[in-house]
């Protein structure tokens, strides 16, 4: 994560990535990868056959089926989101806060990004009549919005968007003519898959919704970039994906043969792939829970996470505290944070947040162990939070929180 000049306080250009997995790569996923090695060129951008027919499958077993010419993959979603942006054209709305990568994809090709304001419950999807108004202002003052970018399963609030909301703001956007695309990146990782319910925007308005996924969510490591991108099933919808294809082709994004073919190989989920996923799914639900318990306990707001590896808290009430340490907006929280913690505290700026306010996402990868051999017993064990690495590493959390809360009283 890029560090800003400590007398900027500007628009944030670049973001933090998606939070770790922080744990060790799947034998089964590595052995794919090494098969493949020896092909050492990169899948057609229209997709290589099995990756293809593996994202079909993938969507399918979530009633999304797709048709070949309505799928597309890149090296990442951000590739995916520049060149959805550029060939839709217009400005671009998106909720506040939001996934760290979506703005910079709007602001290269010189498109506005407008924010819209989430409901208290949750992030990743806004209030729909707070987008009404906001489509309203910037067509008023000349602005041009065509699409809008939103998470049901959000980063970086790690919330789960009720589904009626989710209805209400799609109706909203389709009224107002706007072009819907569903980040997708977090949904296979909601942390109570059975009480939780997730609804995609393209089940309810399958012709105007573009859904996304990065695999760096659920499958594959950060290091092994590839997204799939699923488009509207009418017959605009194949125009689209063509267009996007043209944009990839012209920013030479391209997904290497053997990373293809990993990405087939999880999308295929076969038993290995699905059973670590739900593994590592409740031990980040177990260490996001006693975070989320820890932060709340020294006086900070935070909703309950509900999905990723990743929970955002509102260290507000603390203000006085971290003033007395010369913590005055979000940037500085991120320093403070990441220097006391050890680890990296990205502050709410870098998501679209208010600068001024205190709200910083924290994860929960490095809190599984600092060696493979950690992060496996982490993985493997019945009651990882009573293991001797993460019970130091939230130790040393709670302690710097717990700090915080005695200076502010």
């Amino acid at each position: 994560m890029l560090r800003r000049d400590p007398e900027d306080r500007g628009p944030v250009r670049y973001g933090p990535p998606l939070p770790e997995q922080g744990l060790p790569v799947l034998p089964e996923l590595r052995a794919e990868l090494a098969a493949a090695a020896g092909r050492a060129g990169t899948d057609h951008l229209a997709g290589g056959p099995a990756l293809l027919d593996a994202a079909r499958g993938y969507w399918t077993r979530r009633g999304l089926p797709a048709a070949a010419d309505r799928v597309a993959l890149a090296p990442g979603a951000p590739a995916l989101l520049l060149a959805l942006t550029g060939a839709l054209g217009g400005d671009v709305l998106a909720p506040r806060p939001c996934a760290a990568w979506w703005g910079p994809q709007a602001r290269l090709l010189g498109r506005s990004v407008f924010r819209v304001a989430t409901p208290a419950e949750c992030g990743g999807v806004p209030d729909p009549y707070a987008l009404l108004e906001t489509v309203r202002r910037v067509r008023a003052e000349g602005g041009d919005p065509r699409l809008l970018v939103l998470s049901v399963a959000d980063d970086p609030t790690a919330t789960v968007a009720p589904p009626e909301l989710v209805h209400e703001a799609v109706e909203a956007a389709a009224g107002e003519g706007l072009h819907v695309v569903s980040d997708e990146t977090w949904r296979d990782t909601v942390h109570r898959p059975h009480d939780t319910v997730f609804l995609s925007p393209a089940e309810m308005r399958p012709d105007d919704v573009t859904v996304v996924t990065d695999l760096a969510g659920a499958f594959l490591p950060q290091g092994w970039p590839a997204a799939v991108a699923r488009f509207p099933s009418a017959p605009a919808g194949a125009a689209l994906c063509s267009r996007v294809h043209d944009v990839l082709t012209a920013i030479g994004a391209h997904v290497a043969e053997p990373v293809a073919a990993a990405a087939a190989f999880a999308l295929d989920e076969p038993a290995a792939v699905t059973a670590r996923l739900a593994d590592a799914v409740r031990l980040h639900a177990r260490v996001a829970h006693a975070v989320h318990g820890l932060v709340t306990a020294a006086g900070a707001i935070a909703r309950p996470p509900q999905t990723g590896r990743h929970l955002y808290a509102d260290l507000g009430p603390l203000r006085p505290a971290l003033a007395a340490l010369g913590v005055g907006d979000a940037q500085d929280l991120e320093d403070f944070l990441s220097a006391r913690l050890g680890m990296p505290a990205p502050g709410g700026h870098r998501f679209g947040d208010d600068l001024g306010a205190l709200r910083v996402r924290l994860d929960t990868g490095p809190l599984l162990g600092a060696t493979d051999d950690e992060r496996t017993r982490s993985l493997r064990s019945a009651s990882p939070l009573e293991l001797p690495h993460v019970r130091g590493a939230l130790t040393r959390l709670g302690s710097a929180f717990d700090d915080l809360r005695d200076d502010a009283r």
